[in-house]
């Protein structure tokens, strides 16, 4: 038996016998996560090796204050740093430029793109890339408001949200109500940001975007539509941050309303 195919070997290498040979590429935004990330990782790290798929996690960390960088030095030491790759920036820039930044180091032929919170639960990835397998789909979406996923996919289980209050519900609700009635982009959950991208269709979709706030992930979902690319949907239980406080404002709400009309005049 050749020794560099054993099992330990394979693990070792991050390469695995498994009839799916993608690798996996996540970027994760942070600012002032350092209690969130080392289990955020550990929960992707886990996901990925019981699934046996290759994968990268790129942090892109704007100054936390908080020690977050320190920290996720510290995870690809324990990791690898092949597998925990931290890019940092100057400052707080903004959600959609984070994106476009941690792509520039993403190894991956797919990216999937979440929040280092906790809000997203990397349980649901396999999901994602199973629904994108079975139907060769260019994109799949998180969604907090089906039952089932589109198209259809075995042991899926509705969406829903927890720890959010009526209020912050309400929002939510509202807005996404007020893309799909103006915009029609085909999909029930604009505003969530847990998705998986063909690398190719990301780095097509996001230099044609020019929101980079909040808005930023809901015409990237338009735009997908405008230019034709292949859209899923998997219900996602969403849950409300553990530690720190949530980055969403009165000021993301404006620019969300903004962003809706914006994108009504120009896609």
């Amino acid at each position: 038996m050749n020794p560099f195919e054993s099992a330990f070997s394979l693990n070792m290498q991050g390469q695995y016998s498994s009839p799916n040979t993608h690798k996996y590429s996540v970027i994760l935004p942070t600012y002032n996560e350092r209690k969130n990330l080392p289990i955020i990782v550990w929960l992707l790290a886990k996901v990925f090796r019981e699934h046996e798929l290759a994968w990268e996690i790129i942090v892109v960390d704007d100054a936390s204050p908080d020690g977050t960088q320190e920290v996720a030095v510290e995870l690809a030491k324990v990791y690898g740093e092949d597998k925990v790759v931290l890019r940092p920036r100057p400052g707080k820039l903004g959600l959609g430029t984070a994106y476009i930044h941690g792509l520039d180091f993403c190894s991956g032929d797919f990216v999937i793109i979440m929040d280092a919170d906790f809000s997203h639960h990397p349980k649901f990835i396999p999901q994602f890339i199973r629904l994108q397998q079975a139907y060769n789909l260019d994109i799949v979406t998180g969604t907090r408001y089906r039952s089932t996923a589109t198209p259809s996919l075995s042991d899926t289980r509705p969406g829903g949200v927890h720890g959010w209050d009526l209020k912050r519900k309400l929002v939510s609700r509202g807005a996404n109500f007020l893309a799909a009635t103006v915009l029609n982009p085909g999909v029930s959950d604009l505003t969530g940001s847990f998705r998986l991208y063909r690398l190719p269709v990301l780095r097509h979709i996001i230099t044609l975007t020019q929101s980079r706030g909040y808005v930023f992930q809901m015409e990237m979902m338009v735009r997908a539509r405008a230019l034709g690319y292949t859209v899923g949907e998997v219900p996602i239980t969403f849950v409300d941050r553990i530690f720190g406080e949530s980055k969403l404002g009165a000021d993301e709400v404006v620019g969300y309303v903004k962003g809706v009309w914006s994108l009504f005049t120009s896609v």
